[in-house]
C-alpha cells in the first residue's frame, strides 16, 4: 500500500507538504469524486471486510467503491500518513421512516486537528448528505456546501448533524412521488459523540449490514457517486443525476429507469466500476431517501 497509488486512483495531484484545512479539502475532494459510496459487493456474492489491505486493493487496485466503513477508514490511513492528527468517531444514523436515530453504531468517521479546531471528514455517507468539505465540529453554526447548508448541534456531548436542502425540480413528474426523493427541506443525518473509536468497533455492525434482513444494505443495490456539480445515484434499476444549483436555490433531480442490460453499462459509463462477479439489481421500496 502506498500513498503514490492512491493519489493515482483519485487524480489529487496537489501540494502534500502542508497539512492544512486547504490540503485537506482538495484530498477530500477528489477522494469522493472519483470513489463511489456502493454496496454492490453484498448483491455480487462478495463479502465486505474491514481489513485494510483488503479495503486498499478493493478501491485502488480494483477500482471499487465501499461503503463509510471501508471509504472513511482508507481516508484516514491516508491522512495519518500525511502526518494530519486523525482520529475515529462512531455515529447513529437517522431513519427517516422510523423517526428515529439506530439503535447501533453504523457510520465510521474521521475527526481531524487542524491548528487546534476540531473538523468532520465524511468521505462515506454518499448521495444528497455527502459533505463536499470537511466540517469544522461547532455547535449551531450554519456551514454551507454545494449540497445544502449542514449544521452541528451539541446537546450533553451528543453530536447531531442536519442539513437544509434547496428546492427541488423533478422534470419526469412520473417521479414526483418516489421513496428516492427527500421529502423534507431539513432532514437530520446522523448523531455521534467525540469517543475515540477503532476500526475493530465496527466489525459486528459489518456482518450485520451485509446479511440481516432489516438492513438497508441487503434491501437496496447502491452506487452513488458526487460530481463537480452534484452527484448521481444507481439504487436498484433507477438512476438519479442531481444538479446542484445554489444560485437559484433550485436543484435539478432526473431520473431514469434502466433495464437489466444497461446496468453493467451504466456503472462503467457514470460510475467507473467493473463488477467481477454478477450484480443482482434489487430496490425493496420504501427504504431509501435521497
Amino acid at each position: 500500500m502506498n500513498l503514490e497509488e492512491y493519489f493515482a486512483r483519485t487524480g489529487y495531484k496537489g501540494s502534500l507538504e502542508k497539512q492544512d484545512l486547504e490540503t485537506l479539502t482538495d484530498i477530500f475532494q477528489h477522494h469522493i469524486r472519483a470513489v463511489p459510496f456502493e454496496n454492490l459487493s453484498i448483491h455480487c456474492g462478495e463479502k465486505i471486510t474491514l481489513d485494510l489491505e483488503h479495503v486498499y486493493n478493493k478501491i485502488v487496485r480494483r477500482k471499487r467503491g465501499g461503503w463509510c466503513m471501508e471509504n472513511n477508514q482508507l481516508l484516514g490511513w491516508v491522512l495519518k500518513h500525511l502526518g494530519y492528527d486523525t482520529s475515529f468517531l462512531g455515529a447513529y444514523v437517522f431513519n427517516p421512516h422510523q423517526n428515529a436515530y439506530a439503535s447501533i453504531m453504523t457510520h465510521l468517521l474521521v475527526k481531524v486537528i487542524i491548528d487546534g479546531k476540531a473538523y468532520i471528514v465524511d468521505g462515506g455517507f454518499g448521495v444528497s448528505y455527502q459533505m463536499w468539505q470537511p466540517m469544522e465540529l461547532v455547535s449551531g453554526k450554519d456551514q454551507p456546501q454545494a449540497p445544502g447548508v449542514f449544521r452541528f448541534t451539541e446537546t450533553n456531548a451528543i453530536w447531531y448533524l442536519e442539513k437544509m436542502r434547496r428546492k427541488q425540480y423533478i422534470p419526469n413528474q412520473n417521479f414526483s412521488n418516489s421513496d428516492l426523493l427527500e421529502k423534507k427541506e431539513c432532514r437530520k443525518v446522523y448523531m455521534f459523540s467525540l469517543e475515540p473509536r477503532a476500526v475493530e468497533d465496527f466489525c459486528f455492525q459489518c456482518t450485520y449490514l451485509q446479511t440481516s434482513p432489516d438492513s438497508l444494505f441487503t434491501k437496496k443495490s447502491i452506487c452513488t457517486l458526487q460530481t463537480t456539480d452534484g452527484f448521481r445515484a444507481l439504487i436498484g434499476w433507477t438512476l438519479t443525476e442531481t444538479t446542484y444549483n445554489y444560485k437559484e436555490n433550485m436543484d435539478l433531480v432526473e431520473f431514469v429507469t434502466l433495464q437489466d442490460e444497461e446496468v453493467e453499462k451504466t456503472l462503467k459509463d457514470k460510475f467507473n466500476i467493473t463488477l467481477d462477479r454478477k450484480l443482482v439489481p434489487i430496490n425493496i421500496k420504501g427504504f431509501y431517501t435521497i
